[in-house]
């Protein structure tokens, strides 16, 4: 699956395929048919509170669970089962369900704790009590759904810190958790959260680690962003959508502006990210993939594996970040005095970098990314900022049009267009059509996470990385890491960031903030 970064350069960057791109029947999401046991590790931590246990409520309120299911949360020191039950239920009760509902009621809280066990964690040597629970479970849900143990699929959704894979990957095959009381591995999957790695070389060896346990078909190493309706609804609003469609490209799109602008502090999670960063938190991961959705080539199908190869191949394109010119680190004032960050840190809490897609239909348009804590507003938006020619018949009065996409919540879609302003006058303005995708007649969407969890109950593999993708990623994003890295600039808390930041985006500047 590797690809060259110029294999595209014989396709023509105005064609919308070349390809047979196969209508897909719709389909309304189905609760798994096989019983299941989600095993949650890390089960107290953060993550697990506020993504993973609202995201069940969400799939359970929707009816997207099996009729037979448990939960067994892990963790390195023992929970009786009563306690850890009021965790989940105060859980829910302050975090609601992940697509935006209050405070569940009660119901949802007795079903997700009906069938809920804590569990110590396998050690290397020491099993811990799992293994038997496990066993134990596996065999009533069998029982209840009159089926067989070995059809049980079993999630190990690992919410742990990133130093902790390897390990747990070790001690769950050691421990023969990796496979179905048959030995099959098509019933076992574990989730990885990111960041997968913190360097080419960590990812190398966390990858070989994760591939001694398991088959990549059981692996699913999830971003949240590619779970968002709008990063999905990429494919439609272009594919689906001949205006679009012919607009794609270098001919018609003079910037991709992919900025995540944040008003949050990190002081809840200080110690992991001082060693991690804005850039290792968000661009590997989220802003690439995200990149790469906007950028890729028209697949041949849109099933898995088309779709896949087509993110990984545009990930392939992308060169290497240039830290003396395309890269412009911060560190919000005030940082280094927050409990658990180093004397003298030099952590990034903001990032924004020009990325250069080396294909035909990419090459010369800079994609920005940039993302920040303590910032002046909170956004997650794509934008594609449309070429305009100043000269003719309108001269400067027209701006540039938008194609726009906001992540945020269910997310929306948004067009930006010069129109006539009502009046005697030949006067010129900007104006904005947004669709609300929570609007759209019969929508329900559903959230990030509670929509990569509900692709991984039922093994649909689309949004999620493959380790040819990542080590793309990090091709593009190891300059970052060497002697070259630019030292972070202050900036002010409730600003915008570094206003050498700015450079990076003219003449227009970035439009989701300021």
């Amino acid at each position: 699956m590797t690809s060259n970064p110029d294999r595209n350069d014989d396709r023509d960057p105005s064609a919308t395929g070349g390809t047979d791109l196969a209508a897909a029947e719709p389909t309304a999401p189905e609760a798994p048919a096989h019983p299941l046991v989600l095993v949650l590790h890390g089960a107290r931590g953060d993550l697990a509170r506020r993504s993973v246990y609202p995201a069940l409520a969400t799939l359970h309120r929707r009816g997207l669970l099996p009729e037979h299911w448990a939960l067994l949360g892990t963790g390195r020191e023992d929970m009786p089962n009563e306690e850890f039950h009021q965790l989940v239920a105060q859980s829910l009760r302050e975090f609601g369900g992940d697509d935006g509902t209050d405070e569940p009621d009660d119901a949802v809280v007795a079903a997700l704790t009906r069938h809920t066990v804590f569990c110590s964690e396998v050690g290397d040597e020491d099993p811990g009590t799992l293994p038997a629970a496990l066993e134990h479970v596996r065999g009533v849900l069998a029982e209840a759904a009159d089926g067989d143990a070995a059809d049980v699929v079993v999630v190990h959704y690992l919410a742990i810190p990133p130093a902790a894979f390897e390990p747990l990957a070790r001690n769950l095959h050691r421990h023969g958790l990796t496979r179905g009381p048959d030995g099959s591995a098509d019933t076992v999957r574990v989730v990885f959260e990111k960041p997968y790695g913190t360097d080419p070389d960590s990812f190398r060896r966390l990858d070989a680690v994760v591939h001694d346990a398991l088959e990549e078909s059981q692996v699913f190493r999830i971003d949240h962003f590619l779970g968002k309706e709008a990063v999905q609804n990429l494919h439609v609003l272009r594919f689906g959508n001949e205006l679009f469609a012919n607009a794609w490209d270098s001919r018609h799109v003079e910037q991709v502006q992919i900025d995540v602008p944040e008003t949050l502090d990190v002081a809840q999670r200080a110690e992991f990210y001082d060693a991690t960063g804005a850039a290792l938190d968000m661009v590997v991961s989220h802003l690439f993939q995200v990149a790469a959705q906007v950028a890729m080539e028209p697949p041949k199908g849109m099933d898995v594996a088309n779709l896949v190869q087509a993110r990984e191949d545009a990930i392939a394109c992308f060169r290497p970040l240039d830290p003396t010119d395309d890269v412009v680190l911060g560190q919000f004032e005030g940082y280094r005095d927050i409990e658990g960050v180093e004397d003298g840190s030099t952590t990034d809490t903001f990032i924004a970098a020009r990325l250069w897609v080396d294909n035909n239909r990419w090459r010369g348009v800079p994609f920005l990314l940039r993302t920040g804590k303590r910032m002046a507003a909170s956004a997650q938006r794509v934008t594609l900022v449309l070429r305009r020619d100043p000269e003719r018949l309108f001269g400067d009065r027209v701006e540039p049009g938008l194609i726009s996409l906001s992540l945020k919540g269910d997310g929306a879609i948004e067009v930006t267009t010069s129109i006539k302003k009502p009046g005697p006058n030949l006067e010129i303005v900007a104006g904005t059509a947004r669709l609300d995708l929570g609007d759209v007649e019969g929508g329900e969407p559903l959230a990030a996470y509670a929509s990569l969890l509900q692709d991984v109950l039922v093994g649909d593999r689309t949004l999620f990385t493959t380790p040819e993708g990542l080590e793309h990623a990090w091709r593009a994003f190891e300059p970052l890491l060497g002697d070259d890295r630019p030292d972070p600039l202050p900036y002010a808390p409730g600003s915008w960031g570094p206003a050498e930041a700015a450079a990076l985006a003219a003449p227009h500047g970035w439009f989701a903030g300021d």
